[in-house]
Formats: C-alpha cells, structure tokens, sequence
C-alpha cells in the first residue's frame, strides 16, 4: 500500500511542478514583452535604442512595412518608423504622435488575429463600398477592407465544406468543434453561403485546427499572449488556432474565446479584411475573456459589397 501511495504523491508533485512551470514561463513570456515595450516608451526619432528593430519587426508582421523590407529592420528610430507607427496609429484612430505612446503600446499588446492589418487594396477599390454610403436612416462610415487583388469564392462554391485536422492535440477540439459551428451559422444568416461539415479525414474547401510555432505555413505562431489565430483568403481554406493559447467556449478574464476568434477568421476565409472599426467582428484585436460573436453592420456591409449580386 505504501510503495502505491508514494507512486501516487510523486506522480501528482511532478504534474502540480509542470503545471507551476507552465504558468511561470507564460507569464515570463508575456512580461518580458510588456516590459520591452515600456521600456521604449517616449523614445522619439533620431535616436538609436536597443530593441526598436522589434518593434519594426512587428510592424511589418502586421502590414505597416514592405514584407520583403530588411535594409531597415535596425535600432535607429528612423523616417521608415515614424511613418509605420504613424499609419499603425492611424488604423487603430489613435492618437497620431509617430512615437510609442502609452496608447500605442496598450494597444500592441492586446491579443490578435495573425493576419496583417494593411493591404494594397482597399475597399475604396470596390465600386460598391464607398467610404460613406447611406442606409436607410442615416448615413454610415464604412471601415470594412479586403485583401490584395480582392479574392472570393465563385457563386458555383457558395455551398462549402469543412472539416477539423489538427497539427498537435487539444483538449479542445470538441469545443472549437462546437464554436465553430455555430460562427459559420452567424456568417450563412446574412449571405448567400452555407457550410456543411465534412467526415473527418476527408476532403473539404476549409481545414480547422490547432497548431503551435512553425507549422509549415510561413507564418509560425508565438506562443502564448498575442498572435491568437490565423486564416487564409479565398480559395485556401486554412484556418488555425494557436494551441498556446487558453481558450474555452465560456472563457474567464484570462481565457481566449473560441467561438468569437473563429466568427472572425471565417470573415478571412470569405474574403474580408481587417476593419477599422473597434465594434466589428473584423476588427484584429479581442482582449482575454471578451466575447465578442455578433456580427455587426459594417461586417454586414462588407460581405455584401465583396459579394454583391
């Protein structure tokens, strides 16, 4: 009996120090990241501080710089940087100072969608989204987006299909299962697509699932506190979670939720870009334990525009 018990007592030790281990590096991760940008708070142009070549590497992660941009990925606080955090700023209706602010840095730091906030198209490109168009009480701003060259679904894929395949094991699949789901039903409301799930291991137009780092995609994810997911346009299909991160479908303040992460990147599977509107689905960040799946006009408006009869 005494050798089972302490068989059982180290099993449960070692498992509540992998636990403890866990939380501390999560969190060391996300202090060190806090704290790097505290660090350059204030800092203005013409100066040269560790860590600012960071801060342009996150920046072009999210569209603010060419991607194939690395002449000027250095410590110097330059014309390329003040004019990426200017257009950062700007995307975010901060206030526009070119420098990093507390506002700007707050920002930053909120949990997102992967997918990079600036393309060369713009929804100015599209004859029927306008920068202001009028319902029927009022006239309204339109801040949805679409990516580069526009990509949809033809009308002959309006009934598509999906399937879940992840790259690693969650204890989450059912939930994700469930969430996903119901956001696809959110999306089919107000247009023309329907989705059906597809037997497991079979083929379909869209693949779900989970995955962590560099998973064979060119766009690794980084662990636990900021890039949450990420999706492809038109006709890809891909659709991924970051397994690093907390998520639940009834998610407490310090969880991701589930389903309003995947109402989001189905709005990139159908073709939709990031809005500039906060209230929006589309819009490319979501705080710990918000839930946040109602779409909104302006998610609204710019299905309908991307697939206008």
């Amino acid at each position: 009996m005494a050798p089972k018990f302490s068989y059982l007592l180290t099993t449960f030790l070692l498992l509540l120090f992998s636990i403890q281990l866990f939380i501390a590096q999560s969190e060391d991760h996300e202090g060190k990241t806090l704290k790097f940008l505290q660090s350059l708070k204030e800092v203005i142009k013409g100066q040269n501080v560790v860590g600012l070549n960071k801060v342009k590497k996150h920046l072009r992660k999210f569209g603010y710089y060419p991607s194939d941009d690395t002449n000027n990925l250095t410590d110097d606080f330059d014309d390329h940087l003040d004019s990426a955090l200017k257009t950062y700023q700007k995307f975010y209706q901060l206030q526009v100072t070119g420098y990093l602010d507390s506002a700007t840095i707050k920002n930053m730091m909120i949990p997102r969608c992967g997918v990079p906030d600036i393309t060369n198209v713009t929804s100015s490109s599209i004859p029927t989204s306008s920068s202001h168009h009028k319902s029927k009480m009022f006239h309204m701003v339109s801040h949805y987006d679409f990516p580069e060259g526009t990509p949809r679904w033809p009308s002959s894929k309006y009934q598509l299909t999906y399937t879940f395949r992840s790259g690693v094991q969650s204890p989450n699949e059912e939930d994700m299962r469930s969430a996903c789901s119901q956001a696809f039903q959110r999306w089919a409301s107000v247009s023309q697509f329907s989705f059906q799930e597809a037997p497991a291991g079979s083929q379909a137009d869209i693949l779900i699932g989970f995955y962590r780092g560099d998973h064979g995609d060119e766009e690794p994810f980084d662990g636990p506190g900021m890039v949450l997911a990420h999706s492809f346009p038109p006709q890809d299909g891909r659709f991924h979670y970051d397994a690093d991160e907390d998520w639940s479908s009834n998610p407490n303040m310090n969880q991701m939720d589930l389903e309003s992460v995947a109402v989001h990147e189905i709005g990139h599977l159908l073709g939709l870009a990031h809005s500039q509107d906060s209230n929006a689905i589309m819009y490319a960040t979501i705080p710990p334990g918000l839930i946040k799946r109602e779409l909104t006009q302006d998610d609204i408006d710019g299905i309908h525009a991307l697939y206008r009869n």
